[in-house]
């Protein structure tokens, strides 16, 4: 028997060894030739030797049972001893060359011994490597974010490529400390030295619901970030916060204005098609319905070769190509003039001697010039077809319009064009023009979708995307004085950590949403999201991936819900569903934040790879996230409700091992810390805090109160 045995297995299922601990075995350590070994506890490992490969099993379960003795006689006495068991989790192999590998593929047999875990066994399965030793990016796990509990002397590592590469999960109850996991992750691989290298190159986009995250990269005027300015960290607040509403496509202006399907949707649709078409090109010059009519009657009269057509030659079709030859179309005319010539070369085979007109008229020619017209009115329609399908497109593209003509002027035009009831048309529309005009002169919506812009910004477009990626620098035109360009001047004019590094990318950008309204916080978030996509989907297939980005959803659950709200399908999640399912071929990642997993969408979690979970307390979402990861992390999961503050359970692809671990500490930490009631009730507080005053003006220009220098002197 092995040195290093402590138990054989007893009972073995797909994923679990029962383990029966040797009756020698009387404590909790066992004296090897390095060292003491510790078994038999909580989140310890041990192995089970199959052949040359080792499987490496997590121990969930401790037990002791008394079991009873018979003695070979009936009057034998009746005596108990006790026998300690294991639960374990099997996760891994150690392989004969010694790699370790996640999952098991050789199954112990009843009586395989058991053997404790030495400190190889632990090199192998935290990925110990030499500092010396060239790191594989796509393969190795080298990234420390955290410590064993178990094992304080060994880091948890992840694979940033894998964590990142097919999005990830952070959840866990409000304080179990998911912002600083979030900002701890971000800070560990700006710290990294990837084989001589620094991060010059990241694009990380946090959506900052509670706006906590300035503070963990920027730090504080005593405490600055100390990767300040390697990250040179863009915080874009409510005054930079502006989504142009032309970037807008139709499901996007559906989820805002709510108009009706019936009638609103498709005048609304027309509206917005004339608005976006008038800076494509010209009104398009069509025939008008009378003449359409008039020329498809002179066919069928063709065609009838009776009275009819006698009359039209005679009374009209000379007149009637005048004023068809006038007409200023975009349609080539040749093709109907030809036509109406030959039926008035027909007029000289008739004559009208009294009220009636009488002669005889060519069949051929009559069927003839019914064939032309045919023909170029089909011409004509397909022409139109295309030109419609052409707005439609054109609709969703990022075009500049201005809202204010689209109430005023377009939306009268697309009512002119229907053939119904105008008056009842303009009845049914006017409560959508109605919402649409309450929209523009709020300007809790008009101001960040920039409702009441009246002029084009120049190149708005790639100044927007570059504004959000925190690439502004490459698009910077100090002549420009638009609202992005005066943002990021501001931004250069700032001081101490504030200040932005002129003429170099910001790897980090840090969108507060906190002072949205909440009636528009969805679709701009949404719009963010589906701009980022079909960028970086328009970038040549050669370039595809290559602007690898990170989105990372503070309070996921008010972005993508698994419930529809009002009975509407939120638009924010239809877009991080479509990037949750697509956005890995493009470079882009989720990194998903939130206190609800049971109420996030089931589409985006069921595409996580990885998941980093804090203390979860609330039963519905204990139990959702089992049912999202492996049956046999089962086990490790039954700690969630008691995991301590910091503490987590990672598993996934980005981990090498299922795990549990306490994250390392952001620094500096997000200002997301717990409120200290007894402190601050027991402190003398300055007579003018809070400045009553000074916070409700702020409020009412819709501003966050700033403290001046002197105000923070005088509080502290």
């Amino acid at each position: 028997m092995s040195e290093r045995s402590i138990g054989k297995v007893i009972s073995v299922d797909s994923f679990r060894a029962y383990i029966r601990l040797d009756d020698d075995l009387k404590s909790l350590y066992k004296s090897g030739y390095e060292d003491i070994f510790e078994v038999a506890r909580i989140n310890s490992y041990v192995i089970i030797p199959i052949g040359s490969d080792r499987i490496v099993a997590m121990v969930t379960s401790v037990r002791a049972i008394d079991e009873t003795e018979l003695g070979k006689n009936t009057e034998a006495i009746f005596l108990t001893k006790s026998a300690r068991y294991l639960v374990a989790t099997m996760i891994g192999t150690i392989e004969n060359s010694g790699k370790y590998i996640q999952g098991v593929y050789n199954y112990p047999i009843l009586d395989n011994p058991v053997w404790y875990v030495t400190s190889q066994d632990l090199d192998s399965i935290f990925d110990q490597k030499k500092n010396s030793e060239e790191i594989n990016f796509e393969d190795d796990f080298y990234l420390p974010i955290g410590t064993s509990p178990s094992f304080s002397d060994y880091k948890i590592k992840i694979n940033p490529d894998k964590f990142f590469g097919k999005h990830a999960a952070i959840l866990g109850n409000t304080g179990s400390g998911k912002s600083c996991t979030v900002a701890s992750i971000i800070q560990s691989m700006f710290d990294f030295n990837y084989n001589g290298k620094k991060l010059k190159n990241a694009h990380i986009i946090i959506f900052d619901t509670n706006g906590e995250y300035k503070q963990a990269f920027q730090g504080t005027k005593e405490n600055p970030y100390k990767n300040l300015e390697l990250v040179n960290p863009f915080h874009i607040d409510k005054n930079g916060m502006k989504v142009p509403f032309w970037f807008m496509n139709f499901a996007d202006f559906d989820y805002l204005f709510e108009p009706t399907s019936g009638t609103q949707a498709p005048i609304f649709k027309r509206a917005l098609g004339l608005a976006k078409n008038q800076t494509v090109a010209s009104v398009k010059k069509l025939i008008p319905q009378a003449f359409l009519s008039k020329l498809e009657s002179i066919s069928s009269a063709c065609d009838a070769n009776d009275f009819k057509i006698k009359n039209l030659i005679w009374d009209d079709i000379e007149s009637f190509g005048v004023e068809l030859k006038a007409l200023d179309t975009d349609f080539d005319k040749n093709g109907l003039l030809d036509a109406l010539r030959a039926l008035c070369e027909a007029k000289k085979a008739l004559s009208k001697p009294n009220k009636y007109v009488e002669g005889y008229l060519s069949t051929a020619v009559l069927t003839t010039c019914s064939q032309a017209v045919r023909k170029q009115l089909s011409l004509y329609n397909a022409s139109v077809r295309d030109f419609e399908v052409a707005e439609e497109r054109n609709i969703d593209l990022p075009l500049f319009f201005d809202f204010n003509k689209l109430l005023q002027q377009f939306f009268d035009e697309a009512i002119c064009e229907q053939e119904s009831s105008n008056s009842k048309l303009r009845e049914y529309v006017s409560t959508l023009r109605l919402r649409l005009q309450s929209y523009l002169g709020d300007e809790r919506i008009s101001q960040p979708l920039l409702l009441t812009q009246t002029e084009k910004i120049t190149s708005a477009l790639a100044k927007f995307i570059s504004f959000i990626l925190g690439d502004f620098c490459k698009v910077y035109k100090t002549e420009h004085t638009d609202i992005y360009t005066d943002f990021y001047k501001d931004q250069l004019d700032k001081e101490e950590i504030e200040k932005l590094v002129a003429d170099k990318p910001s790897q980090v950008t840090i969108i507060d949403m906190s002072l949205l309204p909440y009636e528009v916080l969805e679709t701009i978030t949404g719009l963010i999201g589906r701009l980022i996509l079909d960028f970086v989907s328009r970038f040549p297939e050669i370039d595809r991936g290559k602007l690898p980005m990170v989105i990372a959803l503070e309070e996921a659950q008010n972005y993508i819900p698994e419930k529809n709200r009002d009975d509407r399908e939120s638009i924010a999640k239809k877009v991080f569903e479509r990037i949750a399912r697509e956005g890995r071929k493009y470079g882009i990642s989720l990194l998903v934040s939130s206190q609800r997993p049971s109420e996030l969408s089931k589409t985006v979690l069921s595409q996580c790879n990885s998941f980093i979970i804090h203390r979860l307390q609330n039963p519905e979402d204990q139990k959702y996230v089992r049912q999202l990861v492996s049956a046999a992390n089962e086990d490790i999961l039954q700690q969630l409700p008691i995991l301590p503050q910091q503490h987590v359970v990672i598993m996934g692809d980005a981990v090498r091992t299922p795990v549990q671990a306490r994250m390392n500490t952001a620094t500096p930490r997000p200002n997301s810390n717990n409120p200290k009631f007894i402190e601050n009730w027991t402190m003398e507080l300055p007579k003018d805090f809070p400045n009553y005053e000074k916070i409700a003006e702020a409020w009412e220009k819709g501003e966050k109160y700033k403290p001046t220098e002197p105000d923070v002197e005088q509080k502290e």
